[in-house]
């Protein structure tokens, strides 16, 4: 980046933290974004004497197009909101929107801070369970509609089975896109601050002094925290990382693993009503895929009740009867378009 692009983003970066600034309406928030604002501003003068010290001109500011909409969302929306947009823009301290901030004991010590970090996440397990969810309705959906316009089993399979084919790789290829995207958008933030820790470190280690101070550490003891983590570069660019970018360096989610199991949850979810055509149940075999479809998708709604709160055997009708539901209507809009083909 060269010094007038680390200028601007720096300006930039500072209009946007008045923004947050201006929309939030807790005290201690307001102060951290203002104070981080004015940091931008001082970070921005380095390199605009820089620019001068080389005989170049510096322009006028100018917010970019991207950061005037940003900032209607914050003011829109709130800052809460849109937290992830506020991270892609290289705003930070945003990780005190996360949720579970609050509500912790306080810190004494930089190990204190970065065990607060240390939490087990389960959305693998439910990224896997909506995945098998969408398979499952899908091409439930899919093999009912085309048995209303059809009553052929060998249509029904092809059908099911391309079905089931399609979905899955349209899902892995989404999934790979967007988690390759997000790779490189976190591996673009940290290579950031990796350069901003290298070129003022005092500055980064007062910004986080500033959000630790935020969450309700005095000043003072927040500044011996920083202090104490600055000492160790890499282990200062993993805290900085994690407390100003909300990122775990260690786990920015692989691409290829994203798609692979988009993949195989999409298929397991799509293969269940086509069990009964794979394996020759004759005249009875829509009936059998309509039976083991309801039953699969009650397992899964109660499966998802782990993530909402709610009674298992409710979250499973409920399921049960969207999945349902949905196969119904597309069975009498096949079975109307068979006959008016006929």
């Amino acid at each position: 980046m060269s010094v007038i692009e680390s200028w601007f983003e720096e300006k930039q970066s500072a209009w946007l933290y008045r923004a947050v600034a201006d929309a939030e309406q807790d005290a201690s928030k307001k102060k951290l974004f203002n104070t981080l604002a004015d940091a931008a501003e001082s970070q921005a003068l380095l390199w605009e004497r820089r620019t001068r010290e080389q005989g170049d001109a510096v322009p006028a500011f100018h917010p970019s197009q991207r950061a005037r909409l940003v900032r209607q969302l914050v003011q829109r929306l709130g800052p809460r909101a849109v937290r992830p947009v506020l991270a892609a823009m290289k705003i930070r301290g945003v990780s005190v929107y996360s949720a579970g901030v609050t509500g912790h004991p306080k810190p004494v010590s930089a190990a204190d801070m970065e065990g607060k970090h240390s939490r087990v996440s389960g959305g693998n397990l439910r990224a896997a369970v909506f995945g098998v969810n969408d398979g499952l309705v899908s091409n439930t959906s899919l093999i009912m509609g085309i048995a209303g316009a059809s009553g052929d089993s060998r249509i029904i399979l092809l059908s099911g089975v391309a079905g089931l084919l399609a979905g899955a790789f349209s899902m892995a290829a989404g999934e790979y896109i967007s988690m390759r995207s997000q790779r490189e958008l976190f591996e673009y933030q940290i290579g950031l601050e990796r350069e901003e820790l290298k070129e003022y470190p005092e500055e980064e280690a007062e910004e986080l002094a500033l959000i630790y101070n935020a969450r309700g550490l005095p000043l003072d003891e927040a500044r011996r925290i920083a202090q104490d983590l600055m000492r160790d570069p890499e282990h200062a660019l993993n805290t900085l990382a994690r407390e100003e970018l909300g990122l775990n360096p260690h786990d920015l989610g692989s691409p290829w693993g994203a798609a692979m199991s988009s993949f195989l949850a999409f298929a397991a979810g799509g293969i269940v009503p086509l069990l009964p055509f794979l394996f020759g149940a004759g005249k009875n075999a829509l009936f059998v895929a309509a039976a083991l479809a309801g039953a699969a998708l009650f397992a899964v709604g109660a499966l998802l009740s782990l993530f909402t709160g709610k009674r298992g055997w409710l979250s499973g009708l409920r399921m049960m009867l969207i999945g349902g539901g949905a196969g119904m209507v597309t069975y009498l809009i096949g079975g109307f378009i068979g006959v008016n083909l006929n």
